[in-house]
């Protein structure tokens, strides 16, 4: 039998690891690193450090791939998304295949909760054999963003909505709400709303040693979000980043 464990390692400070995450990781005979280019070298780095800070049995294998690229020129982004993670899923079984003889306990480390805008778990359902599933819940971006900010993500009795970029670009604020969460922007998708009663909170690098915040008035700190990413990007190749707006009430 084959056991996959996904396990939250939290947003880039490794001492966001919980017990059972490190409980986890040594309980692993193979943990899979995914490497997502050059660009994003630094996500494989932190998961190599984890490795070496917290491995203490002696056993556990090491196994890096390299990680299909999603297509985002497909018209269709629902049929570009599945074909990505049918990649991905073949990607980690020939890589389990080469290291594992159909049974054992099997390890990816997941940037922030495997269930929170992550696709490991729709991913992992895509094997066959159909594995054993664990999950390590993890500290996502959104708290670790609050926590940044010392912000309380709702009001009193009210609630809040987790949403993408590229629905509040398509779709505007949602109706009814005073509080929206933005992950997964590729861009700045808070340009196309009115900023007028809006305030957001921004980070960028949550918990690494790069870590960038800013907050205030959405008219006023837009701008400057905007020239941090740009100015971030090329900086290290890439961007992970997300955002909290709130509506005066």
């Amino acid at each position: 039998m084959l056991t996959l464990s996904l396990i939250g390692i939290g947003c880039g400070d490794p001492a966001q690891l919980t017990r059972a995450a490190v409980d986890a990781i040594n309980a692993a005979d193979l943990i899979l690193i995914p490497r997502k280019g050059t660009a994003k070298s630094d996500l494989a780095d932190l998961r190599r450090t984890i490795c070496a800070d917290v491995l203490a049995n002696g056993k556990t294998a090491i196994a890096e791939f390299d990680l299909p690229v999603r297509d985002v020129g497909e018209a269709d982004y629902r049929k570009g998304v599945d074909d990505w993670h049918d990649a991905v899923a073949a990607a980690w079984s020939e890589t389990i295949a080469g290291h594992l003889e159909g049974e054992g306990k099997v390890a990816l480390l997941i940037w922030g909760d495997p269930s929170l805008y992550d696709s490991s778990l729709r991913i992992a359902r895509r094997l066959n054999p159909l594995p054993t599933l664990e999950v390590v819940p993890g500290i996502t971006s959104i708290q670790a963003l609050c926590a940044a900010h010392t912000l309380p993500l709702n009001d009193i009795g009210e609630p809040f909505l987790v949403t993408t970029g590229r629905r509040l670009r398509e779709q505007g604020w949602p109706q009814g709400l005073d509080t929206v969460v933005v992950m997964l922007d590729g861009g700045t998708a808070f340009q196309s709303l009115d900023p007028v009663g809006l305030h957001i909170w921004w980070g960028a690098y949550l918990g690494m040693p790069d870590q960038f915040l800013l907050s205030g008035a959405l008219a006023e700190v837009g701008p400057r979000i905007v020239m941090a990413r740009k100015e971030a990007r090329e900086r290290h190749g890439w961007i992970m980043d997300s955002y909290i707006l709130k509506r005066e009430r």
